[in-house]
């Protein structure tokens, strides 16, 4: 049996669900995963699932005496890789929004990570997101570790590649697994093409619970559901400004933003601003199973991001046989064809918002059902959880 390590920045965490997806395939298919984490997640869990992952974890950043010692036992075992990955720690400071004592702080989370995978009889590690875990791996691996692959997501790895270095962790690393094309076609952008066979498309898998005892549309739901962190790239505040239009011209209409975040304060004065408190509720964090419950009562998902990677929540609203309504970037358009699974809208455009929303209010239910219908067929056919964890077994065995 092979025997992998995966290396999350935080987990579990509420939007990382995929990720714990991802390991139970992996183990139904006879890998063995250790759990890494640099830290928990601060705020209350509300999956189950996630409280016994947390119980799994192993975690890298709880005390210091041990990143010390760890870190002068690699000294003391391996001098010249210690030295080599220092310089590497803080040549990856230039141009990062963070200094170099916190690349630091990764050579001595790279420090445990190794005696860790060393005491556990780790083969490979494979890190989520191109960002400081996948720098922790890099530089374990340089300390003497296993090799170590990752996954990007974007929009974040996008938004920063320089600083990130990702090009140097994409030389680095054994293989990285984009969720889209369009990922892997900006991983393309900042590797030399003989590093561009590296780049694998393994797609997120959608939860077997999406995937069973779907229902159609209520056909007098008005209600839509945006389900998202509340920050600035997944569009609430156009949404909001939407809203607002969608109530002058009299549409009948309920909006549920399912979730929590940084501009929770700033969207509730705004709800109060454009007098919505009637038609719009924010829920706070909601587990997996509540937001199944959500959308068998929605007419629809709507998602007008400016920045994004493929989320996970079309594919779940997709599996329950959802339109969705939501915005022409990034991995998005490979999987939602206008017109046939839902409504695509530039992002940033309000009023092909407004006008998307008021067709989906106003069609008929046999269109909802054959969109359903059709985002249902499309997204089991693309986004087995099983089928990605099967590729990223071939890689794991490839790299080891």
């Amino acid at each position: 049996m092979m025997r992998v390590a995966y290396l999350v920045n935080q987990y579990p965490k509420v939007s990382h669900s995929f990720i714990r997806r991802e390991i139970l395939a992996l183990e139904a298919m006879g890998t063995s995963v250790l759990r890494v984490a640099s830290r928990g997640w601060k705020d209350a869990l509300v999956d189950r699932a996630d409280e016994e992952e947390r119980r799994k974890t192993h975690y890298l950043l709880q005390h210091a005496g041990p990143l010390l010692s760890a870190s002068l036992r690699v000294f003391l075992d391996s001098p010249r890789r210690f030295v080599q990955a220092a310089r590497c720690a803080i040549g990856m400071a230039r141009m990062s929004p963070r200094p170099w004592p916190v690349h630091l702080a990764y050579l001595a989370q790279a420090c445990l990570l190794r005696e860790l995978t060393q005491r556990e009889g780790v083969a490979h590690v494979h890190a989520h997101f191109g960002t400081n875990g996948t720098e922790v791996a890099m530089l374990c691996a340089r300390l003497g570790g296993p090799p170590f692959s990752f996954t990007v997501h974007g929009p974040e790895e996008f938004d920063m590649p320089a600083g990130l270095h990702l090009g140097e962790k994409v030389q680095a690393a054994s293989f990285v697994a984009a969720i889209s094309s369009f990922g892997r076609s900006q991983l393309y952008r900042w590797i030399p093409h003989a590093h561009w066979p590296k780049v694998k498309v393994v797609r997120c898998g959608v939860d077997e619970a999406f995937t069973q005892a779907v229902q159609d549309v209520p056909p007098a739901s008005r209600m839509v559901v945006c389900v998202g962190r509340l920050c600035e790239q997944k569009g609430q505040m156009l949404l909001l400004s939407a809203a607002r239009e969608m109530a002058r011209r009299g549409e009948d209409f309920e909006l549920v933003l399912a979730g929590d975040g940084e501009m929770r304060a700033e969207l509730e004065r705004l709800i109060d601003a454009y007098q919505l408190r009637d038609r719009v509720r924010i829920t706070g964090w909601v587990s997996g199973q509540q937001v199944r419950e959500l959308l068998l009562q929605a007419r629809a998902l709507i998602l007008p991001s400016f920045a994004e990677g493929l989320p996970v929540v079309i594919m779940e609203a997709m599996a329950l046989a959802r339109p969705v309504i939501t915005t022409s970037i990034a991995g998005i358009p490979e999987l939602v064809r206008d017109g046939q699974e839902g409504w695509l809208v530039p992002a940033g455009d309000c009023a092909a918002l407004v006008q998307a929303w008021t067709d989906l209010m106003r069609a008929e239910p046999s269109r909802l059902e054959a969109m359903g219908s059709s985002a249902r067929e499309r997204v089991t056919r693309r986004h087995s959880a099983a089928g990605g964890a099967r590729k990223l077994m071939q890689f794991f065995g490839g790299a080891a």
